[in-house]
């Protein structure tokens, strides 16, 4: 077994141009595409309060991580909306505001209650301000300082958390992108590498190893172990150009996502070697790759989070493929903060779907040597 995965090692170091070229082509585009979603929602502000008044409202503001409040006038502000380039914009009126909109979109509620936040803060420290100064010596000024202080630094916090109960819904635009394609594109890193036993038995190499001292298991777990290190090293790596050279923040999960990467390279491994049972040459499996695994993506959430799709019929379908558990586990791990021991149930399916895949999978293969 250690003679075929030495020889692998060497083809693979010879001609290591096709890993280069898929991960090179994956991390650029979970790059530009990340990039691209990471952009914030303009929406115009102007005012009818005092110019100290505007800039702390204006100020708290600009503390979204969604929205690109931008201070400009009345005019520009209408005029903007009237036009369609932009979703929304605000007035900032004593003790209230108003939304300008030309639609009622998704985005508009988010502005609405954001805003809406901001202003109950401000005036809550309003209040306090003016009711701590009236009745003692202590200037306003210096309440706002103490309260602001005491926003930042909170005698207690409070952490709400459910038990098996329903998450609110996180989205994570760059980790989506990252994530999704980096799952896509190892289903062809994997595949491609599970295919070399239809090359082998087209050549009769596998019959000749047949004949040597080799068992036949453990020329299966030479090739299958080695399509799956060449997966795992390809994601690993993927994440590593992320995490330590373009520093993206993986919410401090980082070695948790590799070890949660080996349940659905695993997975892959066993759907490569059950679809080279059902085919009889290289060029049907290059076919039916292609489709299993675009559809797969789609449908398992690595083109965009399954949060936001409401078809009953497309997350039904999303319950038979390696994609979504795989995408729920680093999701779990990374935007969710769930434990290991939270992420056993899309574990064990992943699991699960690798024996039963590999035991089709190489039963197949040896039914079409008989």
């Amino acid at each position: 077994m250690t003679s075929i995965l030495i020889a692998k090692l060497r083809l693979f170091l010879r001609k290591p141009w096709i890993f280069l070229a898929m991960t090179a082509v994956c991390v650029l585009m979970a790059f530009i595409i990340g990039t691209a979603n990471q952009t914030k929602v303009k929406v115009p502000v102007y005012s009818h309060l005092p110019k100290k008044e505007t800039n702390e409202i204006f100020r708290s503001l600009q503390h979204s991580n969604l929205f690109d409040f931008q201070l400009t006038d009345q005019n520009e502000v209408h005029k903007l909306v009237s036009e369609g380039k932009v979703e929304a914009g605000v007035e900032l009126e004593k003790n209230d505001f108003r939304l300008i909109i030309s639609s009622e979109t998704a985005n508009v509620s988010f502005i609405r209650q954001y805003v809406q936040k901001v202003y109950v803060d401000h005036i809550e420290t309003k209040a306090i301000s003016e009711h701590v100064s009236t009745h003692s010596n202590t200037h306003a000024e210096e309440v706002k300082k103490i309260l602001n202080e005491a926003k930042k630094h909170p005698l207690f916090t409070f952490e709400k958390k459910s038990f098996h109960g329903e998450q609110p819904i996180m989205i994570d635009n760059q980790l989506q992108s990252i994530f999704g394609f980096s799952l896509f594109f190892v289903i062809y890193t994997v595949s491609f590498n599970v295919i070399q036993i239809l090359v082998e038995k087209r050549e009769r190499i596998w019959d000749r190893m047949i004949l040597s001292p080799l068992k036949k298991w453990e020329i299966y777990t030479s090739n299958l172990l080695y399509s799956f290190v060449v997966g795992y090293i390809q994601v690993a790596l993927i994440f590593s150009i992320f995490h330590f050279g373009i520093g993206v923040d993986f919410h401090g999960k980082f070695a948790e996502i590799l070890l949660l990467l080996v349940p659905y390279v695993f997975a892959l491994v066993a759907l490569s070697i059950f679809l080279t049972g059902l085919v009889n040459n290289e060029q049907q499996f290059r076919a039916i790759i292609s489709i299993v695994s675009v559809s797969m993506a789609m449908i398992g959430g690595a083109y965009w989070p399954l949060e936001i799709v409401s078809s009953k019929i497309l997350l039904t379908l999303s319950k038979f493929v390696p994609v979504t558990y795989g995408m729920e586990l680093l999701k779990g791990a990374a935007v969710y903060g769930n434990s290991i021991s939270d992420l056993l149930y899309p574990i064990s399916i992943l699991f699960f779907m690798g024996v039963v895949l590999m035991g089709l999978g190489i039963n197949l293969v040896e039914r079409r040597n008989a």
